[in-house]
């Protein structure tokens, strides 16, 4: 399976905010929307990545106290991506060895999606029910060679 086919299953859905947000205002989308990540833009392009990791982080580092805030300030500007040709066993290893749960999938410069870690365990797992179902049809159907 390659990462067009989960783009495919999960939607177009992209959720972003401006690089000038305040992050407080990134967080109230994220619960509204029970997401992880937002893509941030700057002038329709993107620059960054905000997940709740680096809203953790800013809530620690400002005790608390979020209201002034901006996303640019503690994004993570140029994030690492994924290609939708990409397999699911290579973004396994980007996500694991870039240590991200969000990863945002790009062709020509031109943003497709945000695929997650959930996203990957999910096709992983639809993908070995299919197997298995195809195998057992398999199975079912194979005449048995014992008895000749």
């Amino acid at each position: 399976m390659i990462i067009r086919d989960i783009l495919n299953m999960k939607g177009g859905a992209i959720f972003s905010i401006a690089a000038a947000g305040r992050v407080c205002d990134a967080v109230s989308m994220m619960v509204k929307h029970d997401i992880g990540s937002l893509v941030v833009n700057d002038s329709e392009r993107m620059i960054g990545m905000l997940t709740f990791r680096e809203v953790l982080k800013a809530v620690d580092a400002q005790s608390g106290n979020l209201a002034d805030l901006r996303v640019r300030d503690v994004m993570v500007a140029n994030p690492v991506s994924a290609g939708p040709t990409d397999t699911i066993a290579q973004l396994r290893i980007v996500m694991t060895q870039q240590h991200v749960r969000y990863l945002p999938i790009t062709e020509a410069g031109k943003l497709l999606g945000v695929i997650s870690f959930h996203d990957v365990a999910k096709a992983v797992i639809n993908e070995t029910s299919f197997e298995n179902r195809l195998l057992r049809r398999y199975i079912k159907n194979t005449p048995d060679t014992d008895d000749a």
